[in-house]
């Protein structure tokens, strides 16, 4: 077992070992001491694997427990869904001394920490991500949100957990492609800060070590949000591809998974570095090696959708990244090291046509 402090201005451990959905309850009662109810938010996919087995847990320690299962998948991550949540919240007659329980992926992680950021104007919420995209990147910092009909993440708030719990089992039962998903997200924290991380995934592929990467991927995250906590700087690192990524996820109406479009973001972003001198072809060549040895798309050929430069650049005007008539892209240097590159969004256009 592994604890990592996140000592944001709200501080909370995120925990990973194996066995922890039966220790659910007893690790509730000691991080949201005051809670009575928990009300547990999930999908209809997570349900049938764990529901049954964390409400077991959260009974023994003596809470109520109710439940709200959404379907499955991005079409779900909604301002519909999410008042639907407010609703039962409120029929439920939780309080503020209550809390609520995300267990699932990314969309029932920023779907119900959207809710309990917003409920009563903020009650106390635990992540259990159960895919490792959530378990490396979406449970921990504080970033919730719903897509609008206009792009994704449109709607949200910065409201940090009071605990993440991260049990390695539930990975698996993870469909190879769901698996390899959030390898787009593992692979992203080596190209940013880490190469010997890098490395590792390269020579190991999907058979890398769980031990190492997963804490070694939450604690890259958890160093650069406690650095930015509000995405003002450092932390706009992150979103190294996701610029063109959600552009993919919306003109494919998300048939595209987010790790798969994340990876044809990284893909181009490199490609077009590498074709202005920005980084080696080298680099680049690395990026793409790595990107198809976990058997994910090393560019937007490999798409179902035909993406343009004009589908970007209409997509990018409504991404919450844009500043005014400028947009910041990350564009990696080397292996380990990337930088913040802002630009308008003519100079945009002109970057990517290498690359698309």
């Amino acid at each position: 077992m592994n604890i990592i402090d996140v000592s944001t201005a709200s501080p909370y451990p995120v925990i990973t070992g194996c066995g922890l959905l039966e220790e659910t309850g007893e690790y509730i009662k000691h991080y949201v001491p005051r809670a009575e109810t928990v009300a547990v938010i999930t999908d209809d996919t997570v349900a049938a694997l764990y529901g049954d087995r964390i409400t077991a847990s959260l009974r023994a320690a003596g809470l109520r427990v109710i439940r709200c299962v959404i379907p499955h998948g991005e079409a779900s991550k909604t301002a519909a869904a999410y008042l639907e949540i407010l609703q039962f919240l409120a029929q439920e007659q939780l309080t503020r001394s209550d809390a609520v329980v995300a267990l699932g992926g990314g969309v029932v992680g920023d779907l119900a920490g959207f809710a309990a950021a917003t409920y009563l104007r903020g009650i106390d919420y635990v992540q259990i991500p159960t895919t490792l995209l959530a378990q490396v990147d979406s449970s921990v910092g504080g970033k919730t949100a719903v897509d609008l009909p206009a792009g994704k993440n449109l709607a949200g708030a910065f409201y940090q957990p009071r605990l993440v719990l991260c049990d390695a089992e539930t990975l698996r039962t993870l469909p190879a492609h769901v698996f390899a998903d959030g390898c787009a997200e593992v692979i992203k924290y080596g190209i940013l800060w880490d190469e010997d991380l890098f490395e590792h995934l390269r020579a190991r592929g999907t058979d890398f070590d769980r031990e190492y990467v997963i804490p070694r991927c939450i604690e890259l995250k958890r160093d650069v949000v406690v650095e930015d906590e509000f995405d003002r700087g450092s932390r706009r690192l992150l979103n190294l591809g996701h610029t063109l990524a959600h552009a993919v996820e919306k003109l494919s109406d998300y048939r595209i998974s987010h790790g798969n479009a994340v990876a044809m973001g990284i893909a181009a972003i490199t490609r077009a570095a590498a074709e202005q001198g920005y980084c080696s072809r080298e680099c680049a060549g690395r990026i793409e090696e790595i990107l198809l040895r976990f058997g994910l798309p090393a560019g937007f050929e490999d798409s179902e959708v035909h993406i343009g430069i004009n589908d970007i650049y209409e997509s990018v005007l409504a991404d919450k990244k844009r500043r005014g008539g400028r947009i910041s892209l990350i564009i990696p240097r080397e292996i380990g090291d990337c930088e913040i590159r802002t630009m308008s969004l003519e100079e945009m256009k002109v970057f990517l046509e290498a690359a698309l």
